[in-house]
């Protein structure tokens, strides 16, 4: 009961000083929001990335030698063979394997002419990786077995070329350079078979941008080894969940053993390790930030102090008066405090809707799917009322002890 009257009376002190109180609250508000605008910023680019990385696939791994030769590095490139040797050879324990890369040709059709990056691919891409096929159908076993000129173009690629995305079952010409420099250009005739949309990310956009220069294709792996008579220097594959712990050991050795290259020479990258990374540095990023920012909560605390202090001066007589009817030390200790803490919890109550609603606002203008933990958000107003119990212990203090017949005589 005593803990409500305590209450009552420190809305009331609230309530007679609003302008005050405000300015006092404000150093809160602007703490807390920003600690909480900053760490749900850090906790949403974190849910980005790995969502980025689960369309990706957290068991997709990327290989490739980088040999030295006393000068410098270069890479060694593999042959359609060695793709073939290494897929049969763990197809146990790899679910999916292409060179998953090509090259630049020029997309003809009549007098059009596009820039397109063509990625070669073997059937079944689309169980690893997400396509999004909105025509036909995507390259398949039947394509790169029989090393036939298909092609699926982006379908901005194909409104580039064609005036329209309805182009499954034309026929288009793709011109590009065999084997290297000085080859001679080729143009040969492809076959449409599907259309897919690039759907990019929000964080794509922002960490890269979107290229408007050139389109985008897929046609079968046999083709790109065809066109690409020196191999291909990356292997490309998705490792099953099932894979035993030693696999990666495993792998690079036979992969150094099959190019003469040393095991050290073997470059594994797997893209749940970069997730991991960049969860690490983005989350030890967000703390860093969040305590400079919490800087400011300091600034509030000693706010709440200075106007506690003078609040304890404003009404010395008021606390004579109580202590001389019987209120005990104590009693005036919690009331300072107590009033204290309101100001401090509803500051940070301000301040952490305030900082939620911005981080809601600013996802919701760029279409993110923002993360606003509760746990942050109850954090943020128990550390608030601490704030305020702390820098109001010495203004509480001052008023308990004060004695009540100086303070009965103080105008």
């Amino acid at each position: 009961m005593l803990l409500w009257e305590n209450m009552k009376l420190a809305l009331t002190a609230i309530r007679v000083n609003k302008m005050r109180s405000f300015l006092t609250m404000l150093g809160m508000i602007i703490g807390i929001s920003s600690v909480i605008a900053i760490v749900s910023i850090g906790d949403t680019m974190r849910s980005m990335f790995a969502k980025e990385y689960e369309e990706i696939g957290l068991n997709r791994v990327r290989c490739y030698v980088m040999k030295f030769d006393g000068y410098y590095y270069y890479s060694e490139n593999f042959t359609a063979d060695q793709f073939n040797e290494i897929a049969s050879v763990f197809s146990d324990n790899i679910e999916y394997i292409s060179v998953n890369e090509g090259g630049t040709a020029t997309g003809i059709n009549g007098r059009k002419n596009y820039d397109i990056v063509c990625t070669g691919v073997r059937g079944g891409y689309e169980k690893v990786q997400k396509v999004d096929i909105i025509a036909g159908r995507m390259i398949n076993d039947k394509d790169y077995e029989g090393k036939k000129n298909n092609i699926v173009l982006e379908e901005a690629t194909a409104i580039e070329l064609f005036g329209t995305a309805d182009v499954v079952g034309k026929k288009m010409k793709l011109k590009y350079t065999r084997g290297g420099f000085g080859s001679g250009s080729v143009v040969d005739d492809f076959n449409i078979v599907g259309v897919y949309r690039n759907s990019q990310s929000v964080l794509m956009k922002l960490i890269g941008g979107t290229d408007n220069t050139r389109g985008l294709a897929y046609v079968p792996e046999s083709v790109i080894f065809d066109i690409n008579v020196q191999g291909a220097w990356i292997i490309d594959m998705f490792v099953s969940e099932n894979a035993p712990a030693t696999f990666q050991n495993t792998f690079t050795n036979y992969v150094a053993r099959m190019t003469n290259a040393q095991p050290e020479d073997v470059k594994y990258s797997s893209a749940r390790e970069a997730m991991g990374e960049a969860d690490s540095i983005l989350g030890t990023l967000s703390i860093a930030v969040g305590a400079i920012a919490a800087i400011s909560l300091v600034v509030g605390g000693i706010g709440i102090m200075n106007i506690m202090l003078v609040s304890v001066t404003e009404r010395t007589r008021e606390i004579g008066i109580r202590k001389a009817l019987g209120a005990r030390t104590g009693d005036v200790l919690t009331q300072f405090l107590i009033e204290s803490a309101v100001i401090s919890l509803v500051g940070g109550i301000i301040g952490a809707s305030l900082g939620a609603g911005i981080v809601i606002a600013g996802g919701t203008a760029l279409g993110v799917d923002v993360v606003v933990k509760p746990s942050v958000m109850l954090m943020a107003f128990a550390f608030s009322a601490l704030v305020g119990i702390f820098f109001g212990l010495y203004p509480a203090r001052k008023a308990a002890k004060s004695d009540p017949i100086t303070a009965l005589r103080y105008e």
